[in-house]
């Protein structure tokens, strides 16, 4: 009878695994279309054939589609950019409040369905011929699609840590958060199917596949265990474990015991019931420092999102089509780091000091791929896999452990239902920072790619010194210190 049940829950926690991969896929496949459609929006045309039969008068951007076709063409991406992820970041704080109120199932659908059709109205621009950049702009701001898309984050990572204990988190979310990049990888290969020809099914088509998962979310998703009367064995491996270095002060303040997360209780205190407040969230240890090191870690993080392809296509004179493909090489870097970081940090118990060392290598690595990524194609391939996996570690691993460590914190006395919020917090905190990188690169890029590099650079170097705090509480307790008391 127990192995019976220990099958079933292990079944439910692996379907609800790959359900809510397949829907955070779906979320980034529908992000990247724009920073490789940019490429061809404004191109370079005295390398494109100009047709005979084109009406016009002969000059420098017949091939460009207006508004994008003046000098101020990057402004306005960034401006493009930045209305979606305002819109995100502010959407993010709220986003996490209703994550804890209504169904995940309805809430993640309803998000989906809608980040369909707004990611498709800024394709059908290019079918109506629509060259207002108040439209491409309205399609992405508040209600509309940078809104919709917060929904997303709060609730996957609410859904797998309510399936999820912490023996092996680091490791099991860090494999599970590569559909950022494998989103972002598929997106740059559907629109690169489509960007030479007919740019505005690049953004259709990753409309059409995330409302179509909204669709699955709607039919299949089992936000806990106890929805299909599923609890947790007692003795399950991958919770009983408790994270290495027990007696760390850092890890006393910072993770909650696996006891009083995973165990369930038959009738459960109110007060373990209830959603947590805003400030309630921001008082549990840690929570405030690595908000802030994501704000700075994200900004980093979707200045490349954003950019990579153009600053490719400018710099390597790739065409749109290849500088999307060859960008790919960053998320899959970004693979590799998610799931190293997710592994290290359960190894050694501490997670500050695994984000910290990765944000120390990835400066002077940065500064490389500005001035050396482009010698040859072999360079610029290491370079960038190199970049994606010590840019993306980090912001992976705070993203998903660390939200989901704190979001259990022992202050909460096992109440699961502050996750969501907490996650909110931290990746809405770090949303500012994606949406401050794009808009900075489009200001800071007409006055060169290096300004934009030593931009990346400084605040790579903030991220790591936000978190000495905690490094320093993390080491001090790797050398026996035991945690104050406190009174």
């Amino acid at each position: 009878m127990n192995l019976t049940l220990s099958t079933e829950y292990s079944l439910y926690r692996g379907f609800t695994l790959f359900l809510t991969f397949l829907f955070y896929t779906s979320y980034h496949l529908s992000r990247k279309p724009i920073s490789i459609v940019k490429s061809e929006l404004h191109r370079n045309c005295s390398t494109v054939i100009r047709p005979p039969n084109l009406n016009g008068t002969n000059n420098e951007t017949w091939c460009d589609w207006a508004p994008f076709d003046q000098d101020n063409y990057q402004t306005l991406f960034g401006a493009v950019d930045n209305s979606f992820l305002v819109a995100y970041a502010i959407g993010m704080f709220i986003s996490g409040i209703f994550g804890e109120r209504v169904p995940l199932r309805y809430y993640l659908t309803t998000g989906m369905l809608l980040s369909g059709v707004f990611t498709c109205l800024f394709g059908l621009g290019f079918y109506w011929n629509i060259h207002s950049i108040w439209y491409y702009a309205f399609v992405q701001v508040p209600a509309m699609n940078g809104l919709v898309q917060t929904t997303g984050w709060p609730a996957v990572v609410a859904c797998v840590g309510n399936w999820f204990g912490k023996g092996k988190r680091g490791f099991i979310m860090g494999v599970w958060n590569s559909h950022t990049s494998v989103g972002n990888i598929l997106g740059s290969l559907i629109a690169g199917l489509f960007v030479s020809s007919a740019w505005g099914m690049s953004f259709i088509v990753p409309g059409v596949i995330i409302a179509s998962t909204g669709v699955l979310c709607f039919f299949f998703l089992v936000e806990r265990p106890e929805d299909v009367g599923c609890s947790p064995p007692q003795h399950h491996e991958d919770d009983e474990k408790e994270p290495l270095l027990q007696n760390s002060s850092s890890n006393e303040e910072i993770f909650s015991s696996p006891d009083q997360y995973n165990s369930i209780s038959s009738e459960p205190d109110l007060e373990q019931t209830q959603a947590i407040s805003f400030c309630g969230a921001l008082r549990i240890p840690g929570v405030v420092e690595f908000s802030l090191c994501l704000l700075f870690a994200k900004l980093v993080s979707y200045t490349f999102l954003y950019w990579l392809p153009l600053y490719i296509s400018n710099v390597a004179h790739f065409d749109p089509k290849a500088a999307g493909d060859m960008s790919t090489l960053f998320d899959v870097g970004g693979i590799v780091g998610g799931i190293v970081a997710g592994l290290v940090s359960d190894q050694i118990g501490g997670r500050a000091f695994t984000c910290c060392v990765m944000l120390i290598v990835a400066a002077p690595m940065l500064f490389l791929y500005n001035y050396i990524g482009q010698y040859s194609l072999a360079t610029t391939i290491g370079m960038l896999l190199v970049c994606g996996a010590l840019v993306n570690g980090p912001y992976a691993l705070i993203t998903t452990a660390v939200s989901a460590d704190l979001g259990t914190h022992e202050s909460l006395k096992g109440n699961s239902r502050a996750l969501s919020t907490v996650t909110a917090i931290i990746d809405g905190t770090g949303s500012i920072g994606a949406a401050l990188g794009p808009l900075l690169a489009g200001l800071i890029s007409p006055t060169g790619w290096n300004n934009v590099f030593f931009m990346l650079i400084t605040a790579d170097i903030l991220a790591c010194l936000l978190l000495s705090r905690l490094v320093y509480k993390e080491v001090r307790g790797w050398c026996g210190h035991s945690p104050r008391q406190r009174g």
